[in-house]
């Protein structure tokens, strides 16, 4: 065994390739675009951020900033795109998704993975194996993994924001800052007053959202609730979540506001801001007429509507090891969102230790995974625990690290690293070497 194939050209895909490239191994890669698109993908190259261009905080105090640290030292694609592309976005990775899919697809051509632009329908009979098909994985081969895995795939609806043209803001109503003055004036802020905010929250939720045919419940996945949703729980949820006003001081009254929308850069050029919080599954027209009752977006014209999708991830927990290979086939290993981690870095991580542990496998050595005491680990753990019951996806979180002795995230994140660095250590000093 020589060549590594790979279904999925998404973050944990790439990935994947990049570092069975970086180890010297050969890598053939599928990706179903531009011949067939999901409902939820627009850009023909690989690596397509869906839902939105941040990759979340930098802090290492973070664990999502903790992770990006640990993929960096792993020699992450993600990472170092993401670097070249970047947006400002306060404390927070933005990128120019158009231009970072461009920019990894060239990288990984550049590097010589096989790309076949084809649709799986089937799974294939060459091993290793490495299935990142993603959450929005086809209907012909999802039926072909539920007859692999001998069960049906567990599944979560999954929502997108929409995008905004910032020349379609209101500025004389909207302002420029970040929370409590940190990262300059990325953020576009739209402050509400109560009445103003009250009467949204109404309008929200009694909006026309799209029909759910055949489903009748709803597993929205908490960490991506459509706004909508999170009204339904109470007129003051918005205010206390996505539209909390802390750190935030409206210019042309120099008091805090009662609630704020706050968009996000979307590219380089400055044309297009994300509305952040705001995944929805109202219909288009509801979309219009309800969130152009935010002040300042009066009215906004929309580059893309947010829409509501199927998200499928498999019960990995029974299915997997550690290693992200399958039990009932070694030699098939899984990667990205399909095996329950839920955001970018944690899709992409995936990718790295299934594209290390696909290598080893074609070279005669033992698949490997991080202590638990990395975040890196720690997600693998999580998700791979046959212990686990009632599985649900999980971010990156300090709630699922390893702790010893009651240490402080600063403590806990610096030992994390300094793991990282260690077992990258070991793994490279196991012959024939990376």
């Amino acid at each position: 065994m020589e060549r590594v194939t790979i279904i999925g050209g998404g973050l944990a895909g790439c990935e994947a390739a990049w570092a069975v490239r970086r180890l010297g191994g050969d890598v053939t890669l599928y990706e179903m675009k531009p011949l067939k698109f999901s409902p939820a993908h627009r850009l023909p190259g690989l690596a397509e951020l869906v839902c939105s261009n941040s990759l979340k905080s930098e802090d290492l105090e973070n664990a999502s900033g903790l992770l990006k640290e640990e993929m960096r030292l792993l020699g992450s694609i993600v990472m170092e795109t993401a670097g070249k592309t970047r947006v400002p976005a306060g404390k927070a990775l933005a990128v120019d998704r158009v231009r970072f899919s461009e920019l990894i697809t060239q990288m990984l051509e550049n590097a010589g993975v096989r790309i076949i632009r084809q649709e799986c329908s089937s799974i294939p009979t060459d091993r290793p194996l490495i299935i990142a098909t993603g959450p929005l994985t086809s209907e012909s081969f999802a039926s072909s993994l539920e007859v692999l895995l001998g069960r049906s795939n567990l599944y979560f609806y999954d929502a997108i924001a929409p995008i905004i043209y910032r020349d379609s803001i209101d500025f004389s109503k909207a302002f420029r800052a970040s929370r409590y003055q940190r990262g300059g004036d990325d953020y576009i802020n739209c402050p509400m007053n109560r009445e103003e905010y009250e009467r949204f929250v109404k309008e929200l939720v009694s909006a026309r959202k799209t029909p759910l045919r055949e489903f009748e419940h709803i597993p929205f996945f908490e960490g991506c609730m459509p706004i909508e949703e999170l009204a339904r729980r109470g007129k003051d949820t918005l205010a206390f979540g996505p539209l909390r006003p802390v750190g935030l001081k409206d210019p042309r009254t120099g008091k805090t506001p009662y609630a704020v929308v706050q968009l996000r850069r979307e590219n380089r050029e400055d044309t297009l801001y994300n509305m952040v919080g705001f995944q929805t599954r109202l219909t288009y027209g509801e979309q219009k007429r309800v969130f152009s009752l935010i002040p300042g977006l009066e009215n906004a014209r929309f580059a893309r509507y947010g829409s509501i999708h199927r998200n499928s991830y498999i019960n990995s927990p029974v299915l997997l090891l550690p290693t992200l290979q399958l039990k009932k086939d070694p030699l098939i290993l899984f990667a990205g969102q399909l095996t329950g981690v839920e955001g970018y870095c944690e899709s992409a991580v995936t990718g790295i230790i299934a594209g290390i542990n696909a290598w080893r496998l074609c070279v005669g050595l033992e698949p490997v995974f991080p202590p638990p005491t990395t975040m890196a680990g720690a997600l693998l753990d999580y998700i791979t625990s046959p212990e686990r019951k009632d599985f649900q996806p999980m971010n990156a979180n300090f709630g699922i690290l390893k702790k010893e002795g009651g240490l402080s995230r600063k403590e806990c994140a610096r030992r994390a690293l300094e793991e990282t660095k260690l077992w990258i250590e070991k793994i490279l000093a196991t012959p024939p070497g990376i």
